[in-house]
């Protein structure tokens, strides 16, 4: 699966790893994340994300 980094401050989303503060299993696709999410660290957007 790709990894995704935010454009603004440069946080990874890694799909091996899914996110378990938020609830995000491991091997959750970035796409399967609600339109909602926004980056944990800085709070961007998903739409903020790029294919690493």
């Amino acid at each position: 699966m790709e990894k995704w980094k935010c454009s603004v401050c440069g946080y990874v989303y890694n799909p091996d790893s899914g996110f378990s503060d938020e609830g995000i299993a491991p091997e959750t696709p970035f796409e399967q994340l609600p339109d909602s999410w926004i980056c944990p660290v800085c709070g961007a957007p998903k739409s903020a994300f790029e294919k690493e």
